[in-house]
């Protein structure tokens, strides 16, 4: 039970390093809103980022329900953590698919697209969707205590109760199942906008490569660190670490890994806003920029 104790420091750990640092990102954006510029993307990341931010907290929230107060009754309060808890795994896992729907449109329409309320529509799909799946499992019944089974090495098992779907729900492997095939697809689909940036920056290489200019290789490791930087940095505002998950039925290596950079999700979002922020104002304050993987950093933010 060691490791179980290890992996649930870590998951609380970084879940209220995420609810500390997503709440800061939300603030950024809204000082950034505050000075009259209103890019599509700040909205978009903004609700993603509180997405991100009551995922968090309603984990936290149901997983010291009955640590806090030494309740082991399914009662409303529970149901209600549940249902909060299921709605805002949705409403992330929604946003994280439109964050990548909006950079599809960013690198393959390229502005040749226009949308009446673009943001509102996505608003209303992000937040809609979950909403009326919640409300629809809330009405079958489906929130409640939920008993996570751990088993050691010598196949004695334990129990962890936490507000989420019920145990004694009937059908809950059908609506976990359906939740998780949700996860699937949206990882799916942003690991393919993530392979078209990789294959955008290698095209902008090219281009400039058979134009002749020349570059020290200092200047190409830097450029090169550059890259990696930004498509890691859109992997993590994709939710690609989501992706991780079918990694911990492998080995415990893999259990570490998801459980580290999912709980602590709302750091890296964190650092992505304080650096497109930084890089903003740099090309505010200069216009004689390459077209790169930098502009494409701050164009997937101002856009």
């Amino acid at each position: 039970m060691e490791q179980v104790r290890n992996l649930s420091y870590i998951t609380y750990v970084g879940s209220a390093l995420s609810v500390v640092f997503t709440t800061i990102s939300i603030i950024i954006y809204i000082c950034v809103l505050r000075r009259g510029r209103s890019e599509k993307a700040i909205g978009i990341h903004t609700q993603l980022t509180g997405a991100l931010l009551c995922l968090h907290l309603s984990f936290l929230l149901s997983s010291l329900w009955f640590q806090m107060l030494e309740d082991q009754e399914d009662g409303w309060v529970c149901k209600g953590l549940g249902l909060i808890l299921h709605w805002s795994l949705l409403a992330t896992l929604a946003w994280l698919a439109l964050e990548g729907f909006h950079l599809y449109l960013l690198l393959i329409r390229v502005f040749n697209i226009y949308v009446r309320r673009y943001v509102l529509k996505l608003s209303l799909l992000g937040w809609g969707f979950p909403t009326l799946a919640a409300m629809a499992c809330g009405i079958s019944g489906v929130y409640g205590k939920f008993d996570l089974e751990f088993q050691d090495g010598k196949d004695s098992n334990s129990t962890a109760p936490m507000c989420w779907m019920s145990s004694g729900f009937k059908h809950r492997q059908v609506v976990g199942y359906i939740t998780v095939s949700f996860l699937c697809l949206v990882v799916l689909y942003n690991t393919c906008m993530l392979a078209l940036v990789v294959f955008k920056i290698h095209g902008i290489r090219s281009g400039r490569g058979q134009g002749g200019w020349k570059k020290t290789k200092v200047e190409n490791g830097s450029q090169v660190l550059k890259d990696c930087v930004t498509v890691l940095g859109i992997s993590f505002v994709l939710g690609l670490p989501w992706g991780l998950s079918s990694t911990t039925y492998v080995s415990l290596t893999g259990i570490y890994a998801f459980t580290i950079l999912n709980s602590m999700q709302g750091l890296f979002i964190f650092l992505w806003c304080v650096a497109l922020s930084c890089k903003s104002q740099s090309e505010n304050s200069s216009s004689f920029k390459d077209p790169s993987s930098q502009k494409m950093m701050s164009t997937s933010f101002n856009n």
